[in-house]
């Protein structure tokens, strides 16, 4: 099975001050893990929330499957993440704090051949901060150009 599927949400590092960084399981239908293999998911706009019984990964967009029936799955339906009760709690008690969200970082399929999801508990840049970010990044271009000569 191959394990090249790595969907990843650039924009949260730009965006975000990574704190915590969490590896959940996903409740997926059939259709939903068969797109995810074929690398049809967006997680740029997702968000992770509590609601009445467990952390739910929201707003994720998995493209239909191309040869499902009527049996095809929603694409931005909200998906249960699977976490252990020790990490929910941690994760409702910092969520809760204002400033501070969790987003998706990346969707991989793990050596078994099931999907998981790498979360993190975050805090919202200002914009001068994500201005250092760019200025870091330019920097450490402009280094590697004059070390590769």
């Amino acid at each position: 099975m191959s394990n090249d599927i790595n969907i990843k949400n650039k924009k949260a590092y730009y965006e975000y001050h990574i704190l915590d960084k969490y590896i959940a399981g996903v409740q997926l239908l059939g259709t939903e893990i068969k797109s995810i293999r074929q690398s049809k998911a967006n997680i740029g706009d997702a968000f992770c929330a509590f609601l009445n019984d467990g952390l739910y990964l929201r707003n994720m967009h998995i493209a239909e499957y191309s040869h499902g029936s009527f049996y095809n799955h929603e694409a931005k339906r909200d998906r249960k993440l699977l976490l252990t009760k020790r990490e929910l709690g941690k994760l409702k008690v910092k969520g809760e704090e204002k400033g501070f969200t969790i987003i998706p970082l990346k969707i991989f399929i793990n050596e078994r051949g099931f999907a998981k999801v790498e979360i993190a508990l975050a805090q919202g840049k200002k914009d001068f901060d994500k201005r250092e970010s760019i200025k870091e990044r330019d920097t450490k271009r402009e280094l590697s150009r004059v070390l590769k000569f």
